[in-house]
């Protein structure tokens, strides 16, 4: 029985895709946070300075949104990479779907995108 030897090229551009998405998530748990923190910060300014209205819960619950879209991609992305993986080492290819993962974030993020236009738009 011959075996055709895998080619590590494949191996290696799904170790590069699987560390966007890993990069990707970081980048949502990060931004998240700085989202949260934010609404604390104008309340502490808010104390020095003229008064801020008291809004700061909705940035805390869209931070700690983008936080666990964050942590939803990276495990996500972490099934994603050893199926991948595994279907590789089996000799399965099957590149003819689009990529769910990918979709899903961005519905996640123009959903959060979305509510927060609304929340600048209306809140003052």
């Amino acid at each position: 029985m011959d075996v055709e030897p895998k080619d590590p090229r494949v191996f290696l551009a799904a170790e590069r895709t699987f560390l966007a998405w890993i990069r990707t998530g970081l980048a949502l748990m990060g931004f998240g946070f700085v989202v949260a923190r934010f609404g604390l910060f104008l309340r502490e300014l808010s104390v020095t300075t003229q008064p801020v209205p008291q809004t700061t819960h909705f940035s805390v619950w869209a931070g700690t949104g983008l936080v666990m879209i964050g942590v939803a991609v990276n495990l996500l992305a972490a099934l994603r990479h050893v199926r991948l993986v595994r279907d590789l080492n089996r000799g399965i290819t099957s590149f003819n779907r689009p990529s769910t993962l990918a979709i899903g974030v961005a519905l996640a993020l123009a959903a959060v995108g979305i509510a927060m236009a609304i929340y600048l738009a209306f809140v003052r």
